[in-house]
């Protein structure tokens, strides 16, 4: 989904909002009327077919962004600002929903300790930050050992987190150099990268741009990447026997008619 336009207006009282306007629509988009209006002490900017990135001028705890999140929406943490998660499109969740089903269907004919949670905080220690991924693979087994899991559904322990994935969209920077730091640091052991539309960067995917999976596997402490596209068999630590190719991947997106 890449972005044509980018501005952030900013209101008397310190906060503002960054609004990104998105292609990832077929029809043109229509004439914008912008409508500002409080929402939990938060300026909410609504306008159709926008897609919204809130910030707040002044960075929070995650204490407060725990004790502020409300339940009928999804947010992000992020270095202390907070960011609404935007609404997926159709093709986004139908890749989701491909792989937490191989992943799900893997783990139990393996039988081991896993599930696929669905609104659980991922946080790095010592950080203002947690964030929200696609496909959250958990060891049930370790969260016993979580502080916060119990009454904040978050965790922080690689042992608690085998894998995750992260579907790209618009924020694509986000994916493959804040979430692959953050990640990389916590210790997560495998971290999966499906970039079923091109747009990520570069320096990332390769040029000409194409789509493309990462695979980001620990070793000695730092992410090792490895690239996969077109008829590639997609390589898992976490489930070897797993034998999915990139565009298999890529082709769960289309539901036919």
């Amino acid at each position: 989904m890449p972005a044509r336009e980018n501005f952030e207006p900013r209101i008397p009282g310190g906060w503002f909002v960054k609004v990104t306007i998105s292609d990832d629509f077929d029809d043109e988009l229509p004439p914008a009327n912008p409508c500002w209006f409080y929402w939990g002490g938060i300026i909410i900017y609504n306008a159709p077919y926008y897609l919204m990135t809130q910030t707040l001028n002044k960075t929070i705890t995650f204490e407060e962004f725990i004790e502020w999140k409300p339940e009928n929406k999804l947010y992000e943490l992020h270095n202390g600002i907070i960011v609404e998660v935007a609404q997926p499109i159709g093709k986004h969740e139908n890749v989701v929903g491909f792989l937490t089903e191989k992943i799900l269907v893997e783990y139990v004919r393996l039988k081991l300790p896993y599930f696929i949670a669905s609104k659980v905080l991922v946080k790095p220690d010592d950080k203002q930050s947690a964030y929200l991924p696609d496909v959250l693979l958990l060891n049930k087994q370790n969260l016993k050992n979580e502080p916060l899991y119990e009454k904040e559904s978050t965790v922080s322990q690689s042992k608690s987190i085998p894998l995750v994935v992260e579907v790209v969209s618009t924020n694509w920077s986000d994916d493959y150099a804040l979430k692959f730091d953050e990640y990389e640091t916590i210790g997560i052991p495998e971290y999966l990268i499906v970039d079923y539309l091109g747009l990520g960067g570069r320096q990332f995917i390769g040029n000409p741009k194409q789509p493309a999976i990462t695979v980001c596997q620990l070793e000695d402490g730092e992410y090792k990447t490895t690239l996969y596209k077109d008829d590639e068999v997609v390589k898992l630590k976490s489930f070897p026997d797993l034998k999915l190719t990139a565009e298999e991947i890529f082709q769960s997106a289309y539901i036919e008619n």
